[in-house]
């Protein structure tokens, strides 16, 4: 069975696509651990638990509103607004390592969580 250059190409375009947001908090205490079976059960899976930090993602949203780094998506956010808990982009400008780095070498958080 062969694999054509297209398909080659079209799964290399899909894995290269940032991954897109509509929420997300910045964090702290992140702790994972296993739940349910054995670690050889089908399963068998991880679960993270942590602290959203209200301020800090306030701050970090603060930024991210404040982006303007280019015409790709994800480097605007004109719709991020903090509601109290988390940051939201109704339209989905959020990206994830955007966030990543204001949450942790911005606002002082652990690192961010998004939907």
């Amino acid at each position: 069975m062969q694999i054509s250059f297209f398909t080659l190409a079209l799964m290399a375009a899909a894995g290269a696509q940032a991954a897109l947001h509509k929420s997300a908090a910045c964090v702290s205490n992140r702790v994972s651990s296993p739940v349910g079976g054995t670690a050889w059960s089908v399963s068998y899976n991880w679960q993270t638990n942590y602290e959203v930090l209200p301020d800090a993602t306030e701050c970090a949203c603060n930024f991210y509103k404040a982006r303007n780094k280019g015409s790709e998506w994800w480097n605007t956010c004109p719709d991020c607004a903090f509601d109290g808990t988390v940051c939201n982009s109704p339209d989905g400008h959020i990206g994830g390592d955007e966030m990543e780095y204001y949450c942790k070498e911005l606002c002082g958080a652990q690192g961010s969580e998004a939907d």
